[in-house]
């Protein structure tokens, strides 16, 4: 499946997969993500439900806190 991801293209080996494995799937490992498919925000709580389709654009964000 073609996806893609913060800007990039994608070929990720799956016909389809959530948000949540997408993430175990890149390795991302930061505690504060925010998640957007489309453009649409997609809630912690909801990342194993909402799915990833073909040619969606996805975004995986670290939040960086400090001073």
């Amino acid at each position: 499946m073609k996806i893609i991801l913060n800007n990039r293209d994608e070929i990720i080996d799956a016909d389809k997969l959530t948000v949540q494995e997408l993430i175990e799937k890149k390795n991302f490992t930061f505690r504060l993500l925010v998640t957007k498919v489309n453009d649409k925000l997609v809630k912690k709580n909801d990342r194993d439900k909402v799915e990833i389709k073909e040619g969606d654009n996805v975004a995986v964000i670290h939040m960086i806190t400090g001073g």
